[in-house]
């Protein structure tokens, strides 16, 4: 029995350190569009975040984050291109890390979240690009202001997420817009006028 000993720790140890990667194993996950199921989705807010990047001066290249991102997408693999879209940010969530620009940011000078305290997308129009990839084309509303935007969209994965047992799906997307275009005109156009917009969206299956 004392010899067994060291075996039965030996074990337990490999189970406890393997356990984890046991449940992030669990699948089938796929990458295929087409075998996404269909139905109504919502943003997993937890796992939503728009991270935006700006010319500072001409000498760095700024980084934030809007970190509540919510919304809802109803889609059907076989009618791909004709998925409705509605996301909605809460400009009060911007962040950089630095709690005084972060203020200076919410002000009148920039996003006046006071006044304006959400941005909307709402798509109108999806052109499928590849295999996995979309041209989402959608009214931006940002600062009061609505004007079109295209967000370039990649279908990251589907499946049951292992945590919360739900079927789930996961995409990325990038644009490009001119903050200026939406009345935000503080230090331009030596504080850049190009922002670029970094999507990563989990979404949960509804029902």
């Amino acid at each position: 029995m004392s010899n067994f000993r060291p075996f039965a720790i030996a074990g337990l140890g490999a189970v406890l350190v393997l356990s984890p990667l046991a449940v992030v194993a669990q699948g089938p996950f796929s990458s295929d569009p087409a075998q996404v199921q269909a139905g109504d989705y919502r943003f997993d807010s937890a796992h939503s975040k728009i991270t935006w990047s700006i010319n500072h001066f001409g000498y760095s290249t700024y980084v934030g984050q809007f970190s509540k991102v919510e919304g809802t997408v109803s889609l059907d693999p076989k009618k791909a291109a004709d998925a409705r879209l509605d996301v909605t940010i809460d400009a009060g969530s911007v962040g950089t890390l630095n709690p005084a620009l972060d203020t200076h940011l919410k002000s009148a000078d920039f996003l006046d979240t006071a006044k304006f305290p959400t941005a909307t997308f709402k798509a109108t129009t999806i052109k499928l690009t590849g295999k996995s990839t979309a041209d989402i084309t959608g009214d931006l509303t940002l600062h009061g202001v609505t004007r079109p935007v295209t967000v370039a969209a990649t279908f990251n994965q589907g499946g049951v997420n292992p945590v919360d047992k739900t079927y789930s799906l996961g995409f990325a997307g990038k644009a490009k817009i001119k903050r200026t275009d939406f009345g935000i005109t503080a230090y331009a156009p030596a504080l850049g006028d190009e922002v670029t917009l970094e999507l990563e969206a989990e979404l949960k299956k509804v029902g």
